[in-house]
């Protein structure tokens, strides 16, 4: 039976699985979940797990989501989104989880018994800009990354948001300008460590094509899962497709 740990570390909820070994140095592989399924750190170390892994694995809690949902819950995250979802949710979602992620690492590298190997980064959709972001800003050490259903370039998201929900968004200078930072594509010299990008085959072309674009910018490895979407649940065979390509992924590129 796999050891779970669950708590909060400099403020940020997390959940840890224990590395194969937990009498041995081991990797840490730290990560942030979609805001579409699977939706919290649990439900995203349930849908990738990556057991086998000399890493621990860990999933944090994105800010304004879970335990961190804002005054009014779901309905008033939703109201924000429906205002301005670029400068309201993705932004601040974004900052703020990248800020706080060094003092969570240095904790947890103080907590997590063996955990002072390597450092890999992963996320999804939403989680996938906090990563990528991490990864440019060079903040910390990452020895590897793997996104999967990639926010490549949020502007083409937004168009796939006003499609899905049928709403126009009002944009701005000032969100131009955001959208124009987490232009992955175009900052792709900034991305220094081994990148892993897992798009579903049947998701919106606003992430998949960005997310070619960037392999070829790269020359990375892009994983393409038949009969996914941009959502993969728990248990799912999409979900196996995508914590096996993660798990070959970080066992190639992390050594202990």
């Amino acid at each position: 039976m796999r050891e779970v740990v669950e708590g909060v570390a400099a403020g940020v909820p997390f959940v840890a699985l224990a590395p194969a070994d937990p009498g041995a140095t081991a990797a840490l592989v730290a990560g942030w979940h979609l805001m579409e399924v699977p939706a919290s750190e649990q439900a995203f170390a349930e849908a990738v797990p990556m057991s086998g892994l000399q890493a621990w694995r860990v999933y944090f809690g994105l800010p304004l989501t879970g335990a961190r949902l804002p005054e009014g819950g779901p309905a008033e995250l939703f109201r924000r989104a429906s205002e301005d979802a670029v400068l309201n949710v993705f932004e601040p979602v974004t900052e703020q989880a990248v800020a706080e992620f060094p003092a969570a690492l240095a904790e947890l590298r103080d907590r997590l018994p063996g955990a002072d190997g390597p450092l890999g980064v992963f996320g999804g959709s939403a989680g996938s800009l906090v990563a990528l972001e991490v990864l440019a800003r060079g903040d910390v050490a990452v020895e590897a990354a793997a996104v999967v259903s990639p926010v490549a370039r949020l502007g083409p998201v937004i168009g796939r948001n006003e499609r899905l929900f049928d709403v126009t968004y009002p944009w701005s200078p000032r969100s131009r300008a955001v959208a124009d930072h987490y232009d992955f594509v175009r900052r792709a010299g900034e991305l220094t460590a081994p990148l892993l990008l897992v798009a579903g085959a049947e998701d919106d072309s606003a992430v998949r094509e960005p997310a070619r674009a960037l392999r070829e910018e790269l020359g990375t490895e892009l994983v393409t899962v038949e009969g996914m979407g941009h959502e993969f649940a728990p248990g799912s065979p999409e979900a196996k497709h995508v914590d096996a390509a993660f798990s070959e992924w970080f066992a190639r590129r992390l050594r202990a």
